[in-house]
């Protein structure tokens, strides 16, 4: 069966009534295993959810609700700030005060040397805080969602990627933050580097859709995925140039010439996207401390056309693994009922 297909039923013969003319009436219709009545629709139509069904099948099927995904989207916003007095204007005070934090505490306390560090971080933090919050909300979205997950079919995908949806409106409130910070500094970003921001932002958002999904499908039969994930992303976070400048790891590896790994450490996605943001809206690359001559270096020497290279073969990359995440998600998929 396929996606969103259209079949009818096996012929039933009654009273008063063809087989014939019954096929005609009753219909099944797929969307990706146990058939079900959904409520809304006729009672003689039954919607079978097929966990084999293809990719490319899939894929249509989200387009086709892709009003549903927006609907749970806005859901999770409005019950993430129910009855809050301010609303929204939380997105946007947290984000101010982190800044104003890391000001205070690399600038002010630490008498950090790198110029305006707290927006460098501010940067990088952008890229981790639309994949951190994501993927922890999307590892037990499905779980917590299982009344409408066993009573009505729909492309359960959507669930998980309702939360990268939540994570891109948070993330579009804290870019607006980080313009009023650049105002603020007097920091111009990098015009010529403005293109590679499109291609980053695309990229990360196909790699945190596919680890999303991936996510919230294995936890519903490992439960421990997600208190695991949550482990694992604190030590991915600190395996990024976020709190520390990509020049000291480079710097560090050509020291003990291991220059060549480099390359391995840029195989990490969310690195190279982090990596575009801060040459970006930091608007340098490197900086000279007053008093001294070093010019040291906190970001790859690229032009524009090297860092849109790399973030093109990112979104590649996360494109298949989102593939991959969808097959994976659809061979899960069929005990969920079961499962929950």
């Amino acid at each position: 069966m396929s996606v969103g297909a259209v079949e009818p039923a096996p012929l039933d013969s009654g009273p008063g009534r063809s087989g014939t003319a019954k096929g005609k009436d009753e219909q099944t219709s797929t969307i990706g295993g146990s058939a079900r009545f959904v409520p809304g629709q006729s009672n003689r139509q039954i919607t079978v959810v097929n966990g084999k069904a293809q990719v490319r099948q899939r894929l249509k099927e989200l387009w086709r609700n892709r009003d549903l995904l927006v609907l749970l989207t806005r859901t999770q916003l409005k019950v993430k700030y129910k009855n809050s007095v301010l609303g929204y204007l939380w997105s946007m005070l947290n984000p101010a005060l982190v800044l104003a934090v890391y000001y205070v505490v690399f600038k002010v306390i630490a008498r950090n040397t790198i110029p305006s560090f707290a927006i460098f971080l501010f940067c990088g933090l952008l890229v981790w805080n639309l994949f951190n919050n994501a993927a922890m909300a999307a590892t037990g979205v499905v779980v917590a969602n299982a009344g409408i997950v066993k009573k009505v079919a729909f492309p359960r995908e959507l669930l998980a990627l309702s939360t990268v949806g939540v994570a891109l409106v948070l993330f579009a409130i804290q870019v607006v933050v980080l313009i009023l910070a650049l105002v603020v500094f007097g920091i111009t970003p990098s015009l010529p580097f403005l293109i590679t921001l499109p291609i980053a932002l695309l990229a990360l958002v196909v790699f945190t859709s596919a680890i999303s999904v991936f996510l919230s499908a294995v936890n519903v039969y490992l439960r421990d995925t997600q208190h695991l994930t949550e482990v694992l992303l604190m030590a991915w976070f600190w395996s990024i140039p976020v709190v520390y400048p990509y020049g000291q790891i480079a710097g560090a590896l050509s020291d003990h010439h291991l220059g060549s790994f480099k390359w391995v450490y840029l195989m990490d996605p969310v690195t190279p996207i982090a990596l575009a943001f801060q040459r970006t809206m930091y608007g340098r690359s490197q900086y000279t401390v007053k008093g001294a001559s070093t010019v040291t270096h906190m970001l790859p020497n690229w032009g524009p056309s090297t860092y849109c290279l790399i973030l093109g073969v990112v979104l590649v990359a996360s494109i298949i693994l989102f593939l991959l995440s969808l097959i994976v998600f659809g061979r899960l998929e069929g005990n969920f009922a079961e499962e929950l």
